[in-house]
């Protein structure tokens, strides 16, 4: 079973305080002894966060485009194969040891050449309908040779396969002489002791090959006549009853393989191996590599494994927000501060949801309730988190906890609350510094549901709206594009003043909208909102409220 591995990761489009608190709780678990944990992402960071991470030193956690089960997580280290030259015998063996029912047959480069199956072999070699069939042999005298652990006293064209019949020297030579009436001796596999007698009138005849049992002694006169007539003649150790049932699994098993079976991609999906498997006839399905090589064989059983992917939500409670994939693994805990979504799991999970102004708040609690103190550098993360969501401390969801917190984790990280917060908005406060338009709106966009209407708001914060006014119109442009890519009935930009302490909102949802939103309109799809600063708790409320209306 593949080793469990824990990413603590925020919501898409991860905002500052997103960031900074999955590095922060991702270390406190650590230190509180949860092995394979690492802070993740779910999107690009903005250049706000890049500041903090750069300034503070702190390397950007890794991107997680998904979480999606892999075919990778649910197979196992080790998968049996078998050469396509080997004989029948030796993969019936694997079949037995290892208890499979079925084998990927394999070139030199252990590339796919089909698969074998063990009811399909056993019909065919345990269950014949008639006396030709019990008979008729596919193999090669090589295969035959290595199947009876033989020595080759003449060896002609022994790589050469084909359709054979098989028979036994057990009877008086006269007799044997009457049953080659009539038979291609160059289709033959005699298998017979020191019968001197049935030996000569084997090579003279010129049977294809020739099997002396026992390792007993053959005159080499009979070997010399055999080689001028190209008789192969092998010596094995074994009696005439083994030589002739292991002669018989001398096939190849290249010759026996299925060629049309299906495979599968170490990095696809498990659910479309699900649907792979749930479309095929055989018991599982070939798992090959980039380079198209053998990694492993799936099975229905290996549905039921768990992904070793382990989440640890933070900053964010609803499946929309979150990574892609995340309904598909599981989710031991959920540290957040914002309203409760539509979040559900199977089992029971750690859930930490406190009505602070920032997730950064929340974690550094922990901390403090653990009886820890963070290093230095992860109480700056914290620090920066809880200012660029509170925008320092200014917001109205701001509490006295995270004023509090914010003067602890100052002193620990030896920066001033104010001071640093300053430097953290002008870092993220050109709009012209985005590298696109549409950059500039899904850096911080989340999308919500009220009712039967969807809506999403971006926000950015400036230290003044005349940059907004020269974009304006681009900016609208792409948000409406924005809004029928993404099928929402209300598309909006918070532009936040930092300086001034108040916004506007920038919002397209057709003629109505201008009626429903409440606020004051100062142009077109523009509203002022005096005074407000979050859009978690005064935005968003008052949107989810007028839309389900």
């Amino acid at each position: 079973m593949k080793q469990e591995q824990y990413f603590v990761i925020g919501h898409k489009n991860p905002d500052t305080d997103s960031i900074c608190s999955a590095i922060a709780y991702a270390r406190l678990r650590e230190r509180q002894g949860l092995a394979e944990i690492r802070p993740g992402r779910a999107g690009d960071i903005n250049r706000q966060t890049e500041f903090v991470l750069e300034t503070l030193g702190v390397q950007v956690p890794q991107l997680l485009v998904d979480v999606y089960p892999r075919v990778r997580d649910v197979i196992g280290e080790r998968v049996v194969t078998v050469a396509g030259d080997a004989p029948l015998s030796q993969a019936l063996e694997l079949f037995h040891r290892h208890s499979i029912r079925m084998l990927p047959v394999i070139d030199g480069e252990r590339r796919p050449l089909g698969l074998l199956f063990l009811k399909r072999v056993s019909e065919r070699f345990l269950i014949p309908a008639r006396e030709e069939e019990i008979r008729q042999v596919l193999t090669s005298a090589d295969s035959i040779c290595q199947c009876l652990k033989a020595t080759p006293l003449h060896l002609a064209d022994g790589d050469e396969t084909g359709s054979f019949d098989l028979y036994v020297g057990a009877m008086a030579s006269s007799t044997f002489r009457e049953k080659m009436q009539g038979l291609d001796p160059r289709r033959m596999i005699l298998i017979t002791g020191d019968r001197r007698l049935i030996l000569e009138q084997a090579v003279d005849i010129g049977v294809r090959i020739l099997v002396v049992t026992g390792n007993l002694p053959v005159d080499p006169e009979i070997v010399e006549k055999g080689r001028r007539n190209g008789v192969t003649i092998l010596s094995t150790p074994y009696d005439s009853a083994t030589s002739t049932w292991l002669t018989r699994l001398s096939t190849p098993v290249r010759n026996l393989v299925k060629e049309d079976f299906q495979s599968a991609g170490l990095n696809e999906r498990l659910d479309d191996l699900k649907l792979k498997l749930l479309h095929t006839q055989d018991p599982g399905v070939v798992v090959l590599d980039a380079e198209g090589k053998v990694a492993a064989v799936a099975t229905k059983s290996n549905l039921l494994a768990s992904s070793p992917v382990k989440l640890i939500l933070v900053d964010h409670n609803e499946l929309s927000q979150a990574v892609a994939g995340a309904d598909k693994v599981e989710i031991r805990e959920v540290v957040d501060h914002h309203r409760l979504g539509n979040f559900h799991t199977d089992y029971p999970i750690r859930f930490i949801n406190q009505p602070l102004g920032s997730t950064c708040t929340v974690v550094a609690t922990l901390y403090r309730q653990c009886g820890l103190e963070p290093e230095p550098q992860i109480a700056g993360l914290m620090l920066a988190g809880l200012l660029s969501d509170t925008v320092i401390l200014k917001s109205p969801t701001t509490t006295e906890i995270d004023r509090e917190i914010a003067a602890w984790l100052g002193t620990l990280c030896d920066r001033d609350p104010q001071e640093f917060g300053q430097r953290i908005f002008a870092a993220g406060s050109a709009l012209g510094a985005y590298p696109s338009i549409r950059h500039l709106l899904l850096a911080d966009f989340k999308e919500y549901q009220a009712g039967d209407r969807s809506f999403g708001v971006g926000q950015v914060e400036v230290v003044s709206f005349h940059e907004f006014h020269n974009m304006r119109e681009r900016i609208t442009e792409n948000l409406e594009q924005l809004r029928q890519e993404r099928k929402l009935d209300v598309a909006g930009l918070l532009i936040t003043d930092i300086v001034q302490g108040t916004s506007l909102l920038l919002g397209l949802g057709g003629k109505e909208l201008p009626y429903l939103m409440g606020y004051p309109q100062v142009g077109e799809n523009l509203f002022e909102l005096k005074g407000v600063l979050s859009r978690k708790k005064q935005l968003v409320p008052h949107l989810l409220k007028v839309l389900q209306g």
